[in-house]
């Protein structure tokens, strides 16, 4: 079956007892036995639940995976697999430009543990290969990159990290299932934040972990019950939702993309763009043989100073100043003061994540109606210095 029709169909038949099409949601936080132990599949919703377990399948076959963890936040699925696959003295390889959230996990939770935390570029093979050594028990991901959708090769990284004995775990958030399926490439662990894409109507806070070998999964399944970091029976309602309209909403939000691009790419504003979908971008034939599609999310770099950046990004009519991506509604971040303020300035500069940078997340919107609202901007003579008013619609 096409991706859409799994969406709807996969692990979500007509509730058998009433016929519902909608699948009932099953908010209880315990379960009646038959007899001490003796139940009817669950007994505990931190343990399991119905309808966290329906939105574990469906996740899992959208994935081309064997099984998935749901977790509380993108972050809680992210602490899961570093906890179950790292001890003290061994070493992980990330990218240097990995999301702010996951550098703060690694550097200042699991490095001062003993983790041996390697920050490289790994877009060049190279690089990864000569990190790698026989205390290495993972390769970390990101790709596209959060902010400037660096695009790393996952077939080929993956095979140096198994022939070290490695894991590879690809944070697939800004690709989606839709657009990129890292275990078919290789990779032996799929995180998604799936508070993004998946749900994407900025409604809920979640995380995912998903595996095709039960072996390598259950580790991170122990973690889900023994530390209990899970969603509640509504947020997964709330997923399985939005996740029958994900290859329309995504393929919406990367047209939208590839039109800001190029908007902003023509604008004597802009110094340089970050999108995948460019032939100029540096991963673009990376991303073209492992995605199907480039993605929704586009950064880019302008002529201006902080503050001018910092007036612009608050004075949008569409695009709200946020934290956060891939909903409904157009979203608009300066990264280094917002989603990577957690790293420090110097790595900040070294990285290139300068203050003027800015992220961009589509939403739904008319693209004509978003691309407007950016070019008003930088035309402007102090780029936005002050909030407009809003747009009449």
């Amino acid at each position: 079956m096409h991706f859409a029709t799994r969406a709807i169909h996969a692990s979500q038949p007509s509730d058998p007892s009433t016929g519902a099409l909608v699948a009932p949601l099953f908010q209880t936080s315990t379960f009646e036995q038959e007899a001490p132990g003796l139940t009817k599949g669950f007994d505990y919703s931190r343990t399991n639940n119905p309808t966290r377990q329906r939105l574990e399948a469906v996740l899992a076959d959208l994935e081309e995976g064997r099984d998935a963890a749901v977790f509380a936040s993108g972050l809680a699925a992210e602490h899961a697999v570093l906890q179950a696959f790292l001890r003290p003295g061994d070493a992980i390889i990330l990218p240097a430009d990995v999301y702010g959230g996951t550098w703060r996990l690694v550097s200042r939770v699991f490095a001062p543990l003993g983790i041996d935390a390697r920050f490289v570029d790994t877009t060049d093979l190279a690089a990864v290969g000569a990190a790698l050594t026989a205390r290495t028990r993972l390769v970390w991901i990101e790709t596209p990159t959060n902010p400037r959708l660096h695009v790393s090769d996952i077939a080929a990284i993956t095979a140096l990290a198994h022939g070290h004995g490695a894991l590879v775990v690809v944070d697939n958030t800004f690709a989606t299932p839709v657009f990129q399926r890292p275990l078919a490439l290789g990779a032996d662990l799929v995180v998604h934040s799936v508070t993004k894409y998946l749900a994407g109507h900025s409604d809920l806070i979640q995380g995912a972990v998903l595996a095709r070998d039960p072996a390598v999964f259950e580790p991170v399944r122990f973690l889900q019950n023994a530390a209990g970091a899970v969603p509640s029976p509504f947020d997964c309602w709330l997923t399985l939702r939005g996740l029958k309209t994900l290859e329309l909403r995504v393929q919406r939000h990367a047209d939208t993309a590839r039109r800001l691009a190029d908007a902003l790419s023509a604008h004597p504003r802009v110094a340089r763009v970050y999108y995948p979908g460019l032939p100029s971008h540096p991963g673009h034939d990376v991303a073209r043989r492992q995605m199907s599609g480039f993605g929704g999310m586009v950064s880019f770099e302008w002529q201006g100073s902080a503050e001018q950046v910092a007036d612009f990004v608050s004075s949008r009519r569409l695009f709200t100043l946020g934290e956060s991506l891939g909903g409904v509604k157009a979203l608009i971040a300066q990264p280094a003061r917002m989603t990577h303020a957690s790293i420090p300035a110097e790595r900040r500069a070294a990285l290139g994540l300068t203050d003027a940078l800015v992220r961009l997340s589509p939403g739904l919107e008319h693209p004509d109606d978003l691309v407007q609202d950016l070019v008003e901007g930088l035309d402007a003579p102090c780029a936005g210095r002050g909030r407009i008013a809003p747009l009449a619609v």
